[in-house]
């Protein structure tokens, strides 16, 4: 199981404000957090007949990762149930999975992937290239309902030169384009598939098949042992979903579970047994994101959401919830390419905050809604709220259920201030986005990523990121002299210096 679960036990927790990503340092006086990691002695050998229980937090609301968004449905079904032409490693390295290897024209506009000649679909039908060609072909069509239809937006055509045989071509040059494929987008179903019909069943290709789903409680999936690529080491995998950290702590210890994910940082001490226990600690692509509507109401006035990014303490909220988070201050977390500390902007600076307040309108105070999940800690809203209270702003807290979360926040944009658990790696391009649920519709932006993703080499892709960031600086230096600059303008900065004007991106789970 690659990417899927992490299979460990990690010590996270989590950051609102603008941006954090889940880590592992712990708490510094917990012996159990003490070091990275503690590692049990390793059996001699694997029994291939075992059943694992694993402990995740979100249950999917559906199986059919075709249309239904949420990291959930990721986080089992992808190079377990089902696979894509290709895949990545543990270390986000791309490789091949459904095809075997690929070639990419010199001018970077077609690719041409080879198919594992032996892959065959859970109902045993064999896997062509006929497969791969109509299963691109629905999730790059106008009005695709796939999540990550957006990742695949450059594919200009596919076709079939053989039966195990694919050839892309592409618009233009696209330097996100594997990677794309890689996610749900590139997932390979049989031809003529109705994705409906998947919403409790699935015909993937993976080394596991699906067991049974007892909903609100457990995902079981069983070994393929007819799987045409190397064969899973156990025999059967329970997902326990446990949301209250307590419980999934209890079930570790009296042996529930094998694995528990998503430890809270401040439980760990009961796994501080070296000799029976093993904690896995280190940095997730998880953003815990606050994000702000910005095409509607109040946070439309980038002062406003400026404001809100300087009364927040992010170092405090993140000694509250255990230590175990890093502040990212942008949308790219330290795990993935083009990482930049951008924590100096709007740093904590209440009185900052009231400034800026009065100078958008509302000197007699604000209010304000958030809507979260009701599967974070409590705490993360109780925090904001107390925060925000200090500058004028009073936020009323709705915890609802994650479905109701998809369906009113991220499908309606029915919302002022959201928060939640974006985990997915390089997603910079909801930035880039205007029909994402944040609302940010920045034409600079936009050239400038569009800009980085068509450039024809890393330093090329770079230095067109440079560009967008002097330019930003530049516009920020001409503005020091105008004494009531205008919201709309101070808008339009440099896309790493806008993306901190608004929120980040990442796909919910």
């Amino acid at each position: 199981m690659r990417r899927t679960t992490a299979l460990r036990l990690a010590a996270t927790a989590v950051l609102a404000g603008l941006a954090a990503t889940a880590c592992g340092t712990g708490s510094a006086d917990d012996p159990a957090n003490a070091g990275q990691t503690s590692q049990a002695a390793e059996p001699a050998a694997i029994d291939t007949g075992a059943t694992v229980d694993v402990r995740l937090v979100l249950e999917p609301t559906s199986l059919d990762i075709a249309s239904t968004a949420g990291a959930a449905l990721d986080q089992i079904l992808l190079d377990n149930i089902y696979q894509g032409l290709l895949t990545r490693d543990e270390n986000n390295k791309i490789e091949p999975s459904l095809a075997t290897s690929y070639d990419t024209s010199p001018d970077g506009l077609t690719y041409t992937f080879r198919l594992a000649k032996s892959a065959t679909f859970h109902d045993g039908t064999k896997v062509t290239a006929a497969d791969a060609v109509w299963s691109l072909q629905q999730a790059t069509a106008k009005g695709s309902k796939n999540p990550d239809a957006a990742a695949l937006a450059s594919v200009k055509s596919v076709s079939a030169s053989d039966d195990h045989t694919v050839v892309v071509t592409l618009k233009h040059r696209d330097t996100g384009f594997t990677w794309g494929l890689t996610g749900r987008a590139g997932v390979v179903f049989k031809k003529g598939t109705d994705f409906s019909s998947l919403a409790g069943n699935e015909n993937g290709t993976g080394p596991f098949e699906l067991s049974g789903w007892k909903r609100g409680s457990s995902i079981t999936f069983v070994r393929n042992d007819a799987y045409w690529g190397k064969k899973a080491k156990v025999a059967k995998v329970v997902f326990h979903y446990i949301k209250d950290d307590n419980a999934a702590g209890n079930a570790q210890q009296t042996g529930q579970t094998d694995i528990e994910t998503a430890a809270d940082a401040t439980l760990l001490q009961p796994f501080s047994d070296k000799g029976e226990y093993t904690v896995l600690r280190g940095d997730t692509t998880d953003k815990f994101t606050l994000a702000f509507n910005n095409a509607s109401g109040p946070t439309k006035d980038v002062r406003v959401r400026r404001a809100i990014r300087r009364a927040i303490d992010n170092a405090g909220l993140i000694k509250a919830l255990g230590g175990a988070a890093k502040p990212v201050g942008g949308p790219v977390p330290a795990t993935d390419p083009g990482y930049e500390d951008l924590t100096a902007i709007d740093a904590y600076d209440p009185a900052g905050a009231k400034k800026l307040l009065r100078r958008a309108g509302y000197r007699s105070g604000l209010k304000l809604t958030l809507r979260i999940p009701n599967i974070y800690p409590a705490e993360i809203g109780d925090y904001l709220a107390s925060e925000l209270k200090r500058v004028g702003v009073q936020l009323t807290v709705h915890p609802v259920e994650f479905q109701t979360w998809l369906d009113s926040v991220y499908t309606k944009h029915d919302y002022q201030l959201s928060l939640v658990d974006h985990a997915e790696a390089r997603d910079l391009n909801n930035f880039a986005n205007p029909a994402y649920y944040f609302g940010y519709d920045n034409a600079n932006v936009q050239k400038w990523y569009a800009a980085a993703q068509t450039a024809s080499s890393e330093r090329r892709a770079g230095r067109s990121a440079e560009e967008g960031r002097q330019a930003g600086l530049r516009g920020r230096r001409r503005r020091l002299a105008v004494r009531q600059p205008d919201p709309h303008r101070r808008a339009q900065r440099g896309h790493r210096r806008a993306a901190q004007l608004h929120q980040q991106p990442l796909r919910p789970r």
